[in-house]
């Protein structure tokens, strides 16, 4: 009995927690991320022209990181190459690695 319980209640619990992830990275997508990088991830907001943030639909763009690349990023931020200034606050003390992780899923959802 304890042979087909665990696993079960393990699957169980792998069902309930995907979509709670999957809700998690959109939630902290559409509250940190949007406003730059816009809902659909393209940029065409105000902040992100201003901070010429790529557009993450762009499968091309997409393909010059990868994911290690974006946890970096969202982890450490961004700062211009030229002047040291910052193009994107970290995130490493506001999200987990899990998270983060989430989050560069989320990103690479967008490509098309």
């Amino acid at each position: 009995m304890k042979k087909i319980l665990i696993p079960t209640c393990a699957a169980l619990i792998a069902l309930v927690a995907a979509p709670r992830l999957a809700a998690d990275a959109k939630d902290n997508w559409t509250k940190n991320c949007a406003s730059c990088h816009g809902p659909d991830g393209a940029g065409h907001t105000k902040a992100g022209r201003m901070a010429q943030v790529k557009n993450f639909t762009d499968a091309k763009y997409q393909a010059t990181f990868t994911d290690d690349d974006a946890a970096t990023q969202i982890k450490g931020g961004l700062k211009d190459k030229d002047t040291g200034k910052e193009k994107m606050k970290a995130f490493g003390d506001k999200f987990s690695d899990d998270e983060i992780k989430a989050l560069v899923q989320y990103v690479r959802a967008f490509k098309q």
